[in-house]
């Protein structure tokens, strides 16, 4: 969870091979923005299927995970993710973030502590079940038949 726009958000997937931060539908509306204050934003990018997507635009919006905010061009795509944003490792080293994946955290500096925010398994396990089951063309178990 991060604060965006002043709005806590959860189900943001921190990406440390990324260099888009990337907003999906739900959280664009979520956030009640406009379409009117995206900016142009023309270059195509692969997604994790390594198909090619045309974003909507771009906005530029507050984020923080402590005291420090830093302000993050978000690239409004619209396409299907179990997650509500995708942030990307210049943002995350612009904040002093430590991502550990393996615990689902992130570990910054806030004042003279080091604060750390700490996911859940569960629900990482969900948005990755939510995509899989999402790609077109897969079936799931219970509509596969048996033969005899």
């Amino acid at each position: 969870m991060l604060r965006i726009e002043g709005y806590d958000v959860k189900k943001v997937m921190v990406d440390q091979g990324s260099g888009a931060d990337i907003m999906y539908p739900d959280l664009f509306k979520g956030l009640n923005l406009k379409h009117e204050g995206l900016t142009t934003y023309d270059s195509p990018l692969i997604n994790f299927e390594e198909k090619a997507v045309i974003p909507n635009g771009q906005i530029r919006l507050p984020m923080q995970s402590g005291p420090e905010a830093v302000e993050v061009d978000f690239i409004m795509v619209n396409a299907y993710s179990p997650y509500t944003a995708i942030v990307a490792k210049p943002r995350l080293h612009a904040l002093g973030v430590v991502s550990l994946t393996l615990h689902v955290k992130v570990k910054f500096p806030s004042g003279d502590q080091i604060e750390e925010l700490i996911g859940s398994q569960f629900v990482a396990k969900q948005c990755m079940a939510a995509t899989i089951l999402h790609q077109p063309g897969l079936k799931s178990s219970a509509s596969v038949e048996r033969g005899s």
